[in-house]
C-alpha cells in the first residue's frame, strides 16, 4: 500500500504560494559571559544557510518525490540573490519568483549553542506587496497552474499573500478543479474562503475565531472546527494539536490522531512538513484519517532534528508501514 502511495507522490506537481526566506544558522559553544553585559558569548564554529518558510515546504515536497514550484516576491538584494542561488543548488525552480526593489528578502538568523536555540534575529519587511507586484505574481500563478495537481498557500504574514491574491487564486483553482491547502497565519486567517483543506494549529484556531475554550477537549476542538468550516465554507480542516496529535474534519469524517512518543529536539519547520504531506494526500484524494495520520507522523519525525530540515521519505515510509497499516 505505502510503496504505491509514495510512487504516486512522485507524480504530483505542487504550486506553493507564499513567503520564502533564508534560515541562517550560527553554531557554536558558550563557555563565558560577556564582561560588557550579562549575556552569553558564542564562540562561533560553523555558519549555515538553508531555505526557509515556503521554500522549506518546497524542500519537503521535493523530498517526498513530488515536483514543487514556488511563487513568491523577494527583494532585489544580496539576500535575494543568495536565496535564488540556494534554490538552484537544491534543484528547485525559480520560474515563479519575482524580485522587487521595494522589498527586502526575509532572513532569520538563529544562534545555537550546544544544540540549544539561544537567540533569533529577523531581518524582514512584512507589509503587503503592492498591487503591481500582486498582479505580476498572479500572472505567474495563472501560467504555472496548468501543470499543477495541488496548490499550497504557505502564509507567514510577511506580505506576499493578501485577501485579493487568495480570492483570485482560489477562483482560478476551482475553475480548473485543483485542490487548495492552506497553512495560515493571523493576518489572512479569515480570508481563505472555499479552500479544500485548512491547516492551522490550535493557537491559531483559537485566535482566528476569538474562541476562549481552555485545553484540548475534543468536543471544544470539534465545535470550533465546525464553526470555522461554516464561516469560511471550507471543504476540510486539519488542526495540529502539538503533543496531542492532530484533528481532521473532512468528507463527513471527524478523527483525532494521537501523537507518537518521540525525543523532541526542535519543533521548527514541523508545520511545513505537515502541510506538505497533507497537500500530497489531498492531491491523491486519500481518506481524511490517512491524510491526518501520515501528516502527523511526518511532523513528529522532523521534530527529532535540530533546525529546520525536510522529511526523509524512506524514514516516513518505513514508519508508516510499521505504525499506520491499520488506519
Amino acid at each position: 500500500m505505502f510503496d504505491q502511495l509514495f510512487e504516486n507522490f512522485a507524480k504530483q506537481h505542487v504550486l506553493i504560494i507564499g513567503d520564502v526566506m533564508i534560515d541562517s544558522y550560527l553554531w557554536g559553544k558558550v563557555d563565558r559571559i560577556s564582561p560588557e553585559a550579562p549575556v552569553p558569548v558564542l564562540n562561533l564554529q560553523k555558519r549555515e544557510q538553508r531555505l526557509g518558510g515556503a521554500a522549506n515546504v518546497a524542500l519537503n515536497v521535493q523530498a517526498l518525490g513530488a515536483t514543487p514550484v514556488l511563487c513568491a516576491v523577494i527583494g532585489k538584494d544580496a539576500e535575494g540573490d543568495q536565496l535564488l542561488k540556494l534554490l538552484e543548488q537544491n534543484n528547485l525552480s525559480t520560474a515563479g519568483i519575482i524580485q522587487s526593489e521595494h522589498r527586502v528578502t526575509t532572513i532569520k538568523h538563529r544562534i545555537i549553542a550546544a544544540s540549544q536555540h539561544v537567540l533569533r534575529v529577523d531581518a524582514e519587511i512584512d507589509t503587503e506587496i503592492s498591487t503591481e507586484e500582486r498582479n505580476l505574481l498572479l500572472v505567474k500563478i495563472k501560467t504555472l497552474l496548468k501543470d499543477t495537481n495541488v496548490v499550497i498557500f504557505e502564509d507567514y504574514d510577511k506580505g506576499v499573500i493578501g485577501e485579493t491574491l487568495i480570492a483570485e487564486t482560489v477562483k482560478l483553482t476551482k475553475a480548473l478543479g485543483i485542490p487548495t491547502v492552506v497553512d495560515p497565519k493571523k493576518r489572512n486567517f479569515m480570508h481563505y474562503h472555499g479552500v479544500s483543506l485548512f491547516k492551522p494549529n490550535l493557537k491559531e484556531l483559537k485566535e482566528g475565531l476569538k474562541a476562549d475554550f481552555k485545553g484540548i477537549l475534543l468536543e471544544d476542538v470539534s465545535n470550533a472546527v465546525a464553526e470555522l468550516k461554516t464561516k469560511l465554507h471550507l471543504e476540510g480542516a486539519l488542526i495540529t494539536l502539538s503533543e496531542h496529535g492532530v484533528y481532521i474534519d473532512a468528507n463527513n469524517e471527524q478523527v483525532q490522531i494521537p501523537a507518537h512518543k518521540r525525543e523532541i529536539a526542535d519543533v521548527s519547520g514541523a508545520g511545513d512538513t505537515v502541510v506538505s504531506v497533507a497537500a500530497l494526500c489531498v492531491a491523491l484524494n486519500l481518506k481524511p484519517a490517512m491524510t491526518a495520520a501520515l501528516s502527523n507522523l511526518a511532523g513528529g519525525i522532523v521534530c527529532e532534528h535540530v533546525g529546520v530540515v525536510p522529511i526523509d521519505k524512506e524514514v516516513l515510509k518505513s514508519e508508516a508501514i510499521r505504525l499506520l497499516s491499520k488506519v
